[in-house]
C-alpha cells in the first residue's frame, strides 16, 4: 500500500486556522479527506511517509496495543501517544499522532480513523464507528486484533507453502534458458560442422537459442514490463476475477481459495455485528472484505433480500459461493439469535482446514515440479543426442 503523507493548513467555517498530517494515496484523496472534516484547505504539502509503507502487520500490531492499553482503562489519546512512541514504522508513527491529535481535539475515534480509511480500511472504520456508538469499543478492538492476526497468518502459511515452488520454478526457467540460448547453440555447431543434418527438435532449439543470443537484452526488459503490467492488472477488479476463476479450476487450490474466502466473509459478519452494525450493512463490509468477487456479489444480493425484510435463510438458498457448512451454520445462528458466534465458528472451521491445505500445499506441488523438471532434462537431452545418433549412424 503506497501511501503519501500530506501536511496540510485549512480553515474552518468560522475563518479560524487548522493544520495537521494525513495519508493518503494522492492529491484527490488528500483533499476529499481534509474536505470531510468540513474544512477548505488553504496549503497541501505531500513527503514521503518514511518509505510510504504500512503493511497488515503494522496495523494488526497497532491493533493489538491499542486494545490491551483501552482494556487497562488508559484514556485513548494517551495510549496513542505511547503507541506512536515506541512504533518503528515512520510513516505508521505519523498515523498514529494525527489520530492522537484529533482525539485529544474533541473528535471520535472513528472520526480520527476516517481520516486515514486508506490505511484502516472500510471494515476497521466502520466496525469502530458502531462500536463507539454502542460502547464495545474494547471488545472491538480484540475482535479487530485477532481478525488482523489471523488474516497475517494466513498470509504468512501462504507464502511459505509457495517459496519453495516459485524457487524451483525460477532455478527451472533459468536453467533452461541458460541450455537453450548457450549449450544447444554449441552443440548444434559441432554438429553442422561435420555435415549432420539437425532433427527438427535440435533445429527448433538452435533458433530459438539463436534468438535470446541476439535480442536479449530486449527480451529481458520485456519480461520485467511484462511482470510489472502482468502486476498491476491483477490488483484491478478484471484482473481479480480472472485470477479467481483460474483458481477455482485448480482442485487443491480451489478448496484454499474458497476456504479462505468464506473464512474472511463470515470473520468480518460476525465482527461487524458484534460492533453493532445492522446485518445489511455487514453483509456488504464482509462481501467487500472476502476478496472474492463471487462472495461479494452474493453478500450484496443477500443484504437486498435482509432489506426487503426477507430472512437471511432466504438468501442464502440462492448463494452460490457459500458452502452448504456455511449456510446451515448461518441459518441455524439466525434461528437462534447467535449469528455472530456462529460465524466466529465456522471462521475457525475454515482456518483450521485452510491451513492444514496450505502446509501440504508444497508436498502436492511437488509431483508437478518434478515432471516439469523431467520434461526440460528429456527436451534438451533428446535435441543434443538426437544429432549424435545421426553422426553415429554416418560414421558407422
Amino acid at each position: 500500500m503506497n501511501l503519501l503523507t500530506f501536511q496540510w493548513r485549512a480553515v474552518d467555517a468560522s475563518g479560524a486556522t487548522r493544520s495537521g498530517s494525513l495519508t493518503a494515496r494522492g492529491e484527490a484523496e488528500a483533499l476529499r479527506q481534509i474536505a470531510a472534516m468540513g474544512l477548505t484547505p488553504v496549503r497541501l504539502a505531500a513527503t514521503a511517509a518514511g518509505g510510504g509503507r504500512i503493511s497488515g502487520k503494522d496495523l494488526a500490531h497497532f491493533t493489538q496495543q491499542l486494545g490491551v492499553l483501552m482494556d487497562a482503562r488508559i484514556p485513548v489519546a494517551d495510549g496513542l501517544l505511547s503507541i506512536a512512541e515506541q512504533e518503528p514504522s515512520p510513516a505508521m508513527r505519523a498515523v498514529i499522532r494525527d489520530v492522537a491529535a484529533r482525539v485529544e481535539a474533541g473528535e471520535s475515534v472513528a472520526a480520527a480513523l476516517e481520516a486515514h480509511r486508506a490505511v484502516f480500511g472500510d471494515v476497521y472504520v466502520e466496525t469502530v464507528r458502531a462500536a463507539e456508538k454502542t460502547g464495545t469499543l474494547t471488545r472491538a478492538m480484540e475482535q479487530l486484533s485477532e481478525m488482523l492476526d489471523r488474516a497475517q497468518e494466513t498470509r504468512r502459511q501462504v507464502r511459505t507453502a509457495l517459496t519453495y515452488p516459485c524457487a524451483v520454478l525460477g532455478v527451472m526457467i533459468l536453467g533452461m534458458v541458460f541450455l537453450i540460448g548457450y549449450v544447444v547453440p554449441k552443440f548444434a555447431g559441432m554438429f553442422k560442422a561435420r555435415g549432420v543434418k539437425l532433427p527438427a527438435l535440435t533445429e527448433a532449439m538452435l533458433q530459438t537459442g539463436q534468438f535470446v543470443q541476439a535480442y536479449w537484452f530486449i527480451l529481458l526488459p520485456a519480461a520485467g514490463g511484462a511482470a510489472w503490467w502482468l502486476r498491476r492488472w491483477l490488483r484491478t477488479e478484471r484482473g481479480t476475477a480472472a485470477l479467481e476463476s483460474l483458481a477455482l479450476r485448480v482442485p487443491v487450490l480451489r478448496d484454499i481459495v474458497r476456504g479462505l474466502g468464506v473464512s474472511r466473509f463470515v470473520r468480518v459478519l460476525g465482527v461487524s455485528l458484534s460492533s453493532g452494525i445492522g446485518l445489511v450493512s455487514a453483509l456488504e463490509l464482509a462481501g467487500r472484505a472476502s476478496g472474492r468477487a463471487g462472495l461479494r456479489r452474493d453478500a450484496e444480493a443477500l443484504a437486498r433480500e435482509v432489506e426487503a425484510g426477507r430472512p437471511l435463510a432466504d438468501g442464502l438458498r440462492a448463494s452460490e459461493n457459500l458452502t452448504a457448512f456455511t449456510k446451515r451454520m448461518l441459518c441455524a445462528g439466525e434461528t437462534s439469535g447467535e449469528l455472530p458466534r456462529m460465524c466466529q465458528v465456522v471462521a475457525r472451521h475454515y482456518d483450521r482446514e485452510c491451513g492444514h491445505l496450505t502446509r501440504n500445499l508444497t508436498t502436492l506441488i511437488e509431483p508437478v515440479l518434478v515432471v516439469g523438471i523431467a520434461a526440460m532434462v528429456l527436451v534438451v537431452a533428446l535435441s543434443i543426442f538426437l544429432p549424435m545418433w545421426n553422426m553415429a549412424s554416418l560414421l558407422g
